[in-house]
């Protein structure tokens, strides 16, 4: 057999045998596709998705996800399988590919050329075709610069080529690897490493894509299904409320996103709104954990230690426990199309002699409450390719709608006049919690706005502005009153109740040939009480509604008058005498409080003249000793024995004699002084009126 036949003998056998194991392994392991069958997207931007089928023995699902959304899947996955007690996943992690490459015999991860990967080798077994078969251990690779023709065929260039050295039964041979035309490893774990390098490079050819592998042992055909939260576009709502038919009329759709990798055929679609709590957790990356260094016990010396002597014993309790662990028709993209058709699967905005939302025969959603949140579900399955979106019909239905025009007080307190908005009083008797979404208004067979409503529960009642009412005007105007309600002294402390009145006129005119139903939107005084009207219509966390008609080229005044108490409290012996003498001649403190702080201004008169009394006498001993200091030291330079000297000694003992005398009346002030303020005070401490 030539060298040739020999080679492709070879290949054969190893088809062959390749063919047998593949066999083999697809009779214990299959593949299983199964597929989405329902959908729930949530308004706080995540999505449950549920695959289910039918499957029989071992099977093994691949589930791609997106690399944002595999911390998702490994929080969430549910596997549901009746005939396996030992389901797993697989996955590679974070830096599995780079690590793996490294890990094998077969280095790939810098993308090494032949030469690279036959060197990195060195001591391996390996067989060449050069053409005849020649087996050896592999020394190395090593490039040798050789004789080359240009590309034009005139003269030479010299090119670098790679050689293999083998050592080989015969000694060292060295082949160029351009003459090699196949070879083939010895160790079956080089084969085997260099087959899964090859089989990971090509799983991650998509950087941003995970694949896990559900593996489901079993036996036997049964159904399975596959859960998990993975992040979603979140779905919207939008609105239609036709206010000129008989009976107004909300129309709803919802508008979902297919962002996955996934095609959505007849799965059963449905539409949560609330606001769970939704975190990520990084569970994807492998989490190594700094550890410290512990020297080696087996040297060194125990420490002196002593220890203080114990009292009582620590109740053990022992009785603690661990807390317990607690498809029908399919909608086609035609039927959920955004623009409204003449058909009857729609609800079309027809052009009539007047523009109205009529009722039509789609079938919207069913909903129900999912918890503490509420869920819309979709009648019929829906089929949405990847990356498209698409409107579904979301609630249809007749609405109890009041029309108005509101008033905003808040705004009117800037000055000028204001225009109030056009308002539907709308509640909700849809018997569903719509989600919060824009509105757009229809009336009298026109456009008539857009609005917005937040969150909307069943048989709540809600104003949505539309526009502005241009045929109304309006201005605030404001004035406040102060009051003294009640004056009491009690052992010297006077408390004075006020009470203040803030009064504010609204003044509106109605140019229209139309009658107005207002709402005035006034904001309280926190702490208030309302005195006028006696009544409110409506009341929210910061302000008043007061309902109000307004005929056709009519004008109004309507005023709100509220009051708010206020305390006073004076304590009287801190009160200087003008600040007494100012509340005595206050017209809100009546006569009885009036003569108590007249005999109060007494005892403090007195007290303060004989305070100044006592001052004065110590300014008058402070000048003596002044006084006597200046002759002491000219009595120094005059001498005792002169004229002057004695002159001087004289007017000493005066001056002696002297501030005696003011020390006995200082001492004499000082108690009086005391005297009129302990009187004063005593007075004070005794007043109750």
């Amino acid at each position: 057999m030539n060298a040739g036949k020999k080679n492709r003998f070879v290949i054969l056998c190893a088809i062959m045998q390749f063919a047998l194991v593949w066999s083999a392994l697809a009779e214990s392991v299959q593949a299983a596709d199964i597929p989405v069958v329902k959908v729930a997207l949530y308004s706080s931007g995540v999505g449950y998705f549920e695959h289910t089928g039918s499957v029989s023995g071992n099977v093994t699902a691949a589930l791609p996800f997106n690399l944002s959304a595999v911390n998702d899947v490994l929080k969430s996955l549910v596997i549901t399988d009746p005939g396996s007690n030992s389901p797993s996943v697989m996955y590679p992690s974070s830096d599995t590919l780079a690590k793996t490459l490294k890990s094998l015999k077969i280095d790939l991860s810098n993308k090494p050329g032949m030469a690279e990967i036959l060197d990195g080798l060195r001591g391996a077994e390996l067989q060449v075709n050069v053409p005849a078969l020649v087996s050896g251990r592999i020394i190395g690779v090593e490039t040798r610069v050789v004789s080359g023709s240009n590309p034009d065929g005139t003269g030479s260039l010299p090119v670098m080529e790679a050689y293999l050295s083998l050592l080989t039964k015969d000694g060292i041979r060295v082949f160029a690897l351009k003459e090699i035309s196949s070879f083939g490893f010895t160790d079956k774990k080089i084969s085997e490493d260099l087959s899964r390098a090859l089989d990971l490079l090509l799983s991650s050819r998509d950087a941003e894509t995970r694949v896990l592998e559900v593996n489901l042992p079993g036996k036997g055909p049964r159904t399975v299904s596959l859960g998990y939260v993975i992040p979603a576009p979140v779905w919207k709502a939008s609105y239609r409320l036709d206010l000129a038919s008989e009976k107004p009329f909300l129309q709803g759709w919802a508008i979902v996103d297919n962002a996955g990798d996934m095609d959505w055929k007849n799965v059963e679609l449905s539409l949560v709104t609330g606001r769970p709590i939704s975190f990520i957790q990084n569970l994807y990356p492998p989490l190594n954990l700094a550890r410290p260094v512990v020297p080696l016990s087996i040297a060194g010396i125990a420490e002196a230690q002593t220890y203080e002597s114990g009292y009582g014993l620590a109740a053990m309790n022992d009785s603690e426990e661990s807390p317990s662990e607690a498809a029908a028709a399919e909608y086609s993209m035609d039927e959920y199309a955004p623009a409204p058709s003449r058909s009857k699967s729609s609800m079309p905005l027809q052009k009539v002699k007047k523009e109205t939302l009529v009722a039509g025969n789609v079938e919207t959603t069913t909903a129900r409450s999912a918890g503490e949140q509420f869920e819309f579900t979709v009648r019929k399955p829906v089929t949405l390719p990847r990356q498209q979106s698409a409107m579904i019909p979301l609630v249809e239905a007749s609405v109890k709608v009041v029309k108005a025009s509101v008033f905003s007080g808040d705004k009117a307190q800037g000055g000028g006049s204001i225009h109030p908005m056009l308002c539907a009083e709308l509640t909700n008797t849809t018997g569903m919690k719509l989600p919060a979404g824009p509105i757009t208004v229809f009336d009298d067979g026109a456009y008539a706005g857009d609005s917005l409503v937040e969150f909307f529960p069943e048989n709540d009642k809600r104003f949505i502005a539309y526009g502005e009412d241009l045929s109304v005007t309006g201005t605030l105007s404001a004035s406040n009153a102060q009051e003294t309600t009640s004056v009491s002294v009690s052992r010297g402390v006077m408390t004075i109740n006020r009470k203040y009145t803030e009064t504010r006129e609204y003044s509106l005119r109605n140019a229209s040939a139309k009658e107005r139903r207002i709402i005035i939107e006034h904001p309280f005084v926190y702490g208030a009480s309302l005195v006028h009207p006696a009544k409110y219509d409506e009341r929210t966390d910061r302000l008043y509604r007061f309902s109000h008609n307004l005929a056709a080229g009519g004008e109004t005044k309507f005023v709100v008058r509220e009051q708010s108490p206020a305390q006073e409290t004076v304590l009287l012996s801190d009160l200087q005498l003008d600040t007494i003498l100012y509340y005595r001649s206050s017209g809100e403190i009546p006569a009885k409080v009036r003569s108590a702080l007249d005999k109060a201004v007494e005892f403090k008169k007195n007290a303060d003249d004989a305070q100044r009394a006592l001052a004065n006498l110590e300014t008058q001993k402070k000048d003596k000793i002044a006084e006597q200091d200046r002759v002491r030291k000219n009595l120094e330079a005059a001498g005792t024995e002169s004229l002057q000297g004695k002159e001087y000694l004289k007017r000493l003992a005066a001056a002696d004699t002297e501030i005696d005398a003011l020390a006995a009346k200082i001492d004499a002030a000082r108690k009086d002084v005391q005297d009129k303020k302990d009187a004063y005070s005593n007075y004070l401490s005794t007043l109750t009126i």
